[in-house]
């Protein structure tokens, strides 16, 4: 059989094929001059206005390419705006029937008080007070600094010649502080909560760096939390504490776990919050009466990248919820067990429980070095949800000399000690009502859409259906 002829690629065209180019060209061209004549798109049919001048339509043309290139450059400078991920604030005041009274926790400055102290308690915790040297002998320079009293309370405590503990004693730092610290069915003389009575049964006992602390409506063991109707005072917590000042330790040099200070210090937080009182509380002082109208405040962030706030669950072996404070805790909790292969009493989990010596020398210098130095290993970001309460506190100084004898006989105490450790705490939300701050998103998808949609009906004249007629013409070509 003969094989079919072959044509190379560079044969000459016949006429056929010379005939459907034309046809192709024409059928372009037609095509073309009615997408111009019947465009949307502002000057454009008289840049292909064949019928006018020259001159006339390089000034269309020339107006045409401005405008285009404004818009280009509006364009980009709007979608670079929207990928900087732009953000705002919108704070609003809104009123309620009733609010949750948020947890009030309180801790004396004091960590233990000397007249519970036994001979066995300072036998191992002497040095860790530094009431002591590690000797267990007594720093006779400082006895000079301290009250008669005081003084032979010491000398009689440290007299440890032929001392030898009690078999049966089990030194546990927690059972330590836990008896050794200030009670509040003993610091409680008066409470009330929307004039309503309270007891010291109304407070749960929590460890917090101040050693045994107290918690108002922490909402634990079942109960439920305490609502507010009104603001004001008389519609909140208020409590009369005494705060045994003669009781404290003397004060030889300032440590960690002594205070010069005296008085109370005070937390107002929110109950999925785990107090960290001695960085965010206040302090309240004897011989005064300390009002705090306080106001809920909703705080609500944006996760990355239009804000910095933490979005995911906290990994916690302790907490459950994530707040800063659950956070530091958490940290220097791991941090302490890694370094010293113990945990300070206030702190979760279920690591050995430091002792006295390891308090002294390890854990409060790692902590106190974690805190002050070591900013890189407990970076906690801010919630992306979370409560607080502002406070507003004003004083007033009490007993009056009109009612210091009164007081002085109603609790069988001098007018010197009743001025001296007696205080009056009233919290109260300042109205019922609550303040939203909420970061929210600056500019979406839909604002770049309509700017440059504005923009395309000012510079060109063109819309979403202008986009369409040239898709439409592409296809067609």
């Amino acid at each position: 059989e003969m094989a079919a002829p072959c044509h190379s690629s560079d044969s000459v065209l016949s006429p056929y094929d010379s005939k459907d180019r034309e046809k192709r060209n024409h059928s372009l061209k037609q095509i073309t001059i009615a997408f111009v004549k019947n465009s949307k798109f502002h000057g454009i049919r008289y840049i292909f206005a064949y019928h006018i001048s020259k001159q006339r339509r390089a000034i269309w043309f020339l107006a045409f390419f401005i405008a285009t290139g404004l818009l280009a450059i509006w364009s980009l400078n709007r979608i670079l705006y929207l990928f900087s991920y732009p953000a705002v604030i919108k704070m609003q005041m809104i009123w309620a029937r009733h609010l949750y009274y948020p947890t009030v926790t309180i801790c004396n400055y004091n960590l233990f008080r000397l007249s519970r102290m036994t001979k066995a308690d300072l036998y191992y915790s002497g040095y860790w007070l530094d009431l002591l040297h590690q000797d267990l002998s007594v720093n006779q320079d400082s006895l000079g600094v301290l009250r008669e009293d005081t003084k032979q309370k010491i000398l009689q405590l440290s007299n440890f010649t032929q001392y030898t503990p009690p078999a049966q004693y089990q030194l546990n730092t927690t059972d330590l502080i836990n008896r050794l610290g200030h009670q509040m069915e003993e610091m409680l003389l008066e409470c009330r909560f929307q004039g309503e009575t309270c007891t010291s049964r109304n407070f749960t006992p929590i460890f917090t760096r101040y050693g045994k602390c107290y918690t108002f409506n922490s909402g634990k063991d079942g109960n439920p939390l305490l609502t507010t109707l009104k603001g004001g005072m008389g519609n909140g917590l208020e409590i009369m504490l005494d705060i045994q000042q003669d009781d404290y330790l003397p004060v030889w040099k300032e440590t960690d776990e002594t205070s010069i200070e005296a008085g109370v210090k005070v937390q107002i937080h929110d109950q999925t919050e785990p107090p960290f009182i001695h960085e965010l509380g206040f302090g309240v002082a004897p011989g005064f009466q300390t009002f705090v109208a306080t106001q809920e405040q909703r705080l609500m962030y944006l996760p990355p990248p239009w804000g910095d706030c933490k979005a995911t669950p906290i990994n916690s072996e302790f907490f459950s919820t994530y707040s800063i404070t659950a956070c530091r805790i958490d940290c220097e909790t791991r941090y302490l067990v890694e370094n010293c292969n113990c945990k300070m009493v206030h702190m979760p989990g279920n690591a050995k429980v430091c002792t006295p010596d390891q308090y002294k020398n390890c854990a409060d210098p790692a902590l106190d070095f974690l805190v002050e130095k070591d900013n890189d290993y407990c970076v906690c970001q801010t919630p992306c949800n979370m409560t607080r309460y502002g406070k507003e506190l004003s004083m007033v100084k009490i007993p009056s000399k009109a009612s210091a004898k009164y007081l002085a006989k109603k609790f069988n105490k001098t007018e010197d000690y009743i001025a001296e450790n007696i205080l009056v705490l009233d919290i109260f939300f300042e109205a019922l009502n609550y303040e939203t701050i909420e970061q929210k998103k600056a500019y979406e998808v839909a604002g770049l859409l309509g700017d440059i949609g504005g923009q395309m009906g000012l510079f060109i004249g063109a819309s979403i259906l202008t986009i369409l007629e040239i898709l439409d013409y592409l296809y067609e070509v």
